[in-house]
């Protein structure tokens, strides 16, 4: 029997319940789990059922449990059900392992006193039995005359169950007498609060099992199983059908916890804005947009949740692979191709800046199946979607969505709490079916512009500025994707920049390293929008300044910098955790926020001031607000350079006297000090004082003759790849014998393969991670300064066909799995193809 079977709606709850954070699924087991027999002891449960509470029970947070009327003992002779699924018997008296409940003498004197006084009442009746089990006794009738079963129960109720202390179930053809207040209700509660369940299942036959019934409320399900009155929301006929139940619940919680469709990171393409980003995936899947930002709650999260999170797909109706997915040169206009259909995908430019407007065309030959499934908050938020001539209103959002379709029929579909709009639709020649998504807004109405004036700007907002770069001769289009790439990370109401375009991207799938990169970082940014003005282009620099001057004049002093802010310059929230999504490929939790905000990071100074000096090689001259900013920089190094921090790295860890921020404090004060004698500032007593106090500190601690290397810190012999700065930044000349130890000390233990690791060591995080294309490309720039042409090239190399099919690379890679792994894109990866590229251009 095959899920298809179930009935609609049971199979449309069991899909929303499988996502629950933590799921208990607890059933009854004769009639139930095994079909009823004439002789109890022979009650054997369905292998099929078996399999699947086993495979569940072996899930993340998901427990399953059997609560039956028989002994505990009996149930786990008869039922061999595996110690990964919780057992309780005597309708909850017993409980396995974990769930021990002790009788007191008062309750054994009245357990021995009840055993003696039904022993008389059966006595002498035949068929009539008794089960005697630690807590309770049963009294079974089944195999009794009928009317002889009748009497017996009669006594039993009139007599022993008026007791004081003494709890009756009443069952078929049975009755039990506990001496515990027990029933199977109270049992699912005890099992709720141990799991710390989110969502409870219970499947049960029998009267007794209507006391679960009776505890089960909100997200909770109850399936019925046979006839009879219930509380149960759901009912199916036989225990044949309750293993397809289970394995319909298996195969729903394994494909939501661990997202068995997850598209790898480096094949899923970027769509940008001025202010907006979005992801497709290689099939054409907008699987991952936040509005009215970049760091608002997501309305698709298909990415970190499956399609259950939202999504907008378009697909050929008969299905098919895709052939291939591209941008349009120098756009940020991805097409997706099928032999007969062609889906091109572009976010509009210059629209007002409560807008995110995504337009998706549809041509060619073939149909197309079209499924709009918008979950704005995450999917924290009931959505109702009522059709319009022009197309489809998102009702029950704070902020307002529709999405213009003149012409196509939709059916709109509830799973109870979201509904999914899905449409057949046939473009013909010369006249494709154009979708328009558009956020924060009502209005349907036709756009002044025809859809190809609208793609033609979409693609001239990015092209034409892709035409003033000046482009290395090595690797010139895959720098060119990484330059538009940066670009479209960058805010340009406000000029901060992006670290990545998504959150929670795993450093290791199923791990729990999952990070929130929306945010604007302090040296990310500088470092960014600096490897654009080394391609020519100055404004994202002008305006990241801005951005950070307004920051500035927010503080009491700047040595009260935070490393990272949000994309309008304020402080970001608390770190919490969306509970509700499973995560990339179950990797959990998803977070939003970044605990690395309130941490000390004394490195954000140098990268500041090393783009001003940039940016004022670029301009011919240095403004003089700017010159103040690197002022403030320098200041902020003098009152702390000496004290520990977190670091570039950001460990949830003590902080340490790390070389690497040493290393950029002194590159504060180096830089400022070279940029007051060639603009002929005034420069403050003490700087050049400082610039040698902080070089001798750091050859002084930061060398290991143990490892022959400068190590992480200065108080251990861990190595870092961002050690590398030393010579990289020119605090040590890189003909220094100590700085090509250095490189051979970090190739020799931090390079594997085509990447480099940050480091080995642990940092108090479970689980491991990848390599960092950044430290990638900080290894190849290092092989070039010591003379090692032949491996920077082939390291480069290797960068290079890490990249995804359109050119975007994430945070890490794998070389093991041969997968990447991180937030995508990510401007650190970027930042480094870009810098590599022109450093090989030159040499």
């Amino acid at each position: 029997m095959t899920a298809e079977a179930l009935p609609a709606e049971l199979r449309r709850a069991i899909v929303q319940i499988a996502r629950t954070p933590r799921l208990l699924v607890a059933c009854d087991y004769d009639g139930t789990l095994a079909p009823i027999t004439s002789n109890p002891d022979e009650a054997r449960p369905l292998p099929e059922s078996v399999g699947a509470l086993r495979a569940l029970a072996g899930l993340h947070e998901t427990t399953t449990a059997v609560i039956s009327g028989r002994a505990l003992r009996d149930l786990a002779t008869l039922s061999r059900l595996p110690s990964e699924v919780h057992l309780v018997g005597s309708h909850g008296s017993e409980f396995d392992i974990g769930f021990v409940h002790a009788l007191d003498a008062k309750a054994r004197e009245l357990h021995r006193k009840l055993e003696s006084e039904l022993e008389q009442l059966v006595l002498d009746v035949p068929g009539v039995s008794l089960e005697v089990k630690p807590a309770s006794i049963a009294v079974h009738v089944r195999r009794a005359e009928h009317d002889a079963g009748r009497r017996v129960l009669a006594s039993v109720h009139s007599g022993p169950s008026t007791w004081e202390g003494v709890s009756t179930t009443d069952g078929k053809e049975v009755v039990e007498l506990a001496v515990v207040q027990t029933d199977k209700g109270r049992a699912l509660d005890t099992l709720r609060h141990q799991a710390g369940a989110t969502a409870t299942i219970f499947l049960g036959d029998d009267v007794t099992d209507e006391k679960a019934f009776a505890r089960l409320s909100g997200p909770d399900m109850g399936v019925k199983v046979g006839d009879g009155e219930t509380l149960a929301t759901f009912r199916v006929p036989d225990t044949i059908d309750v293993a397809t139940v289970l394995a319909f619940i298996l195969e729903e919680r394994r494909a939501w916890l661990y997202g068995e469709q997850a598209p790898p990171i480096e094949r899923i393409s970027l769509l940008a804005n001025e202010r907006s980003v979005a992801l497709v995936t290689p099939d054409a899947k907008l699987t991952w947009l936040c509005h009215p930002g970049p760091d608002a709650p997501a309305v698709f999260a298909d990415l970190l949740g499956g399609p259950g999170a939202g999504h907008f797909s378009i697909k050929p109706h008969r299905n098919g692979l895709p052939l291939g997915q591209r941008y349009l040169p120098n756009t940020m206009t991805v097409e997706t191709r099928w032999s007969r259909l062609l889906v091109t995908d572009y976010l509009e430019p210059e629209s007002p800046s409560h807008r995110t407007d995504l337009v998706r065309v549809v041509s060619g030959q073939a149909a197309a199946e079209v499924v709009f499934a918008p979950r704005p908050e995450f999917g924290g938020v009931p959505v109702r979607l009522v059709q319009e001539d022009d197309g489809l209103r998102v009702l029950g959002t704070s902020e307002p969505f529709v999405l213009r379709a003149p012409g196509v029929a939709w059916e709109i579909t509830s799973d109870g709490m979201h509904d999914t709009a899905t449409a057949l639709v046939q473009p013909e020649p010369e006249q494709p079916v154009v979708l328009e998504l558009r956020c924060g807004t009502t209005d349907l109405g036709t756009h002044e512009l025809s859809e190809v004036d609208r793609r033609a700007r979409a693609g001239a907002y990015w092209s034409t500025w892709a035409a003033t770069l000046k482009m290395p001769s090595v690797e010139p289009d895959l720098v060119g994707r990484s330059a538009l790439t940066l670009r479209g990370l960058v805010n340009f109401d406000t000029g901060g920049v992006l670290a990545a375009a998504t959150t929670s991207l795993p450093e290791e799938i199923g791990g729990v390293r999952n990070w929130d990169y929306r945010y604007c970082w302090i040296r990310d940014a500088a470092m960014t929008v600096r490897e654009l003005v080394h391609l020519g282009s100055l404004e994202e620099a002008e305006g990241y300044l801005s951005w950070l001057h307004k920051v500035l004049a927010s503080l009491a002093g700047p040595e009260r910098l935070h490393p990272l802010y949000t994309l309008a310059g304020t402080q970001i929230g608390a770190e919490a955790v969306i509970e509700s999504l499973p995560g990339y490929a179950g990797s959990r939790p998803v977070r939003v926020g970044n605990l690395a905000n309130h941490q000390v990071q004394l490195d954000v100074f140098g990268p500041v001031v090393e783009l001003v000096v940039t940016l004022a090689g670029a301009r011919g001259e240095l403004r003089d607000q700017d010159w103040q900013m690197v002022r403030a920089m320098a200041e902020a190094v003098t009152r702390r350079w000496f004290e520990p921090d977190h670091g570039i790295w950001e460990e949830r860890h003590v902080p340490r006297h790390r070389v690497y921020s040493r290393v950029m404090c002194w590159v504060t004060i180096d830089r400022a000090i070279k940029l007051g004698e060639v603009y002929d500032r005034d420069i403050p007593a003490g700087w050049h004082e400082l610039r040698e106090a902080i070089k001798a500190d750091v050859l002084e601690h930061g060398w290991n003759e143990e490892v022959s290397a400068f190590t992480t810190a200065y108080d251990g012999t861990d190595l870092d790849a961002a050690s590398l700065f030393v010579g990289l930044t020119g605090l040590i000349d890189p003909s220094d014998e100590r700085f090509q130890n250095t490189v051979t000390a970090i190739e020799a233990e931090l390079r594997s393969g085509s990447t480099v690791y940050r480091y080995r060591r642990d940092d108090g995080l479970p689980g491991g991670e990848g390599g960092f294309h950044i430290c990638a490309a900080w290894l190849v720039e290092a092989y070039l300064l010591t003379g090692r042409r032949t491996e920077a090239e082939e390291l480069f190399e290797q960068l290079v066909d890490a990249s995804g099919p359109t050119g975007l690379l994430p945070e890490q890679y794998d070389p093991v799995a041969e997968r990447s792994l991180g937030n995508h894109p990510q401007a650190y990866s970027h930042i480094g193809l870009i810098r590599c590229a022109n450093l090989l251009a030159q040499q």
